[in-house]
């Protein structure tokens, strides 16, 4: 399957540990099967909480198969700073998109789905789905 142009992800924490914790879940969950693209942009350049712009952004770049990008954020701002990219036009790949789906769930979601070589809408449509999951 490495002629198949796969789904990158990005995980978009306010903390760069739960970022990477994550985006290490999600890819011990997904078996031993394709390598999904896949990167943690989490906290601060200076290592604090919060969100960066560029963080997010070379992300996207180092994810960007051709095929698509899946952004899963955890909380408010971090959906605003990626929406504000996605805005600005030029600063992340053509194909990027906000997923709207939970963070630890949705992130497990995306990263399986992709792992099949399913198409950027079936990836987003895996992880949102992942708001239906019950846990009693």
């Amino acid at each position: 399957m490495s002629d198949v142009k796969l789904v990158g992800i990005v995980l978009v924490s306010h903390s760069a540990e739960v970022a990477a914790s994550v985006a290490e879940l999600a890819r011990g969950l997904s078996g031993s099967g394709t390598s999904v693209p896949l990167a943690a942009a989490g906290g601060t350049e200076g290592g604090g909480l919060g969100t960066s712009s560029e963080l997010i952004a070379a992300a996207a770049a180092s994810v960007d198969r051709g095929a698509g990008v899946a952004v899963l954020t955890d909380l408010g701002s971090a959906v605003l700073t990626v929406k504000a990219l996605l805005a600005e036009g030029d600063e992340l790949p053509a194909g990027t998109r906000l997923v709207d789906a939970p963070f630890v769930e949705g992130a497990v979601a995306a990263v399986v789905t992709a792992s099949t070589g399913a198409d950027l809408n079936t990836v987003e449509a895996a992880a949102a789905e992942a708001y239906t999951y019950r846990k009693v």
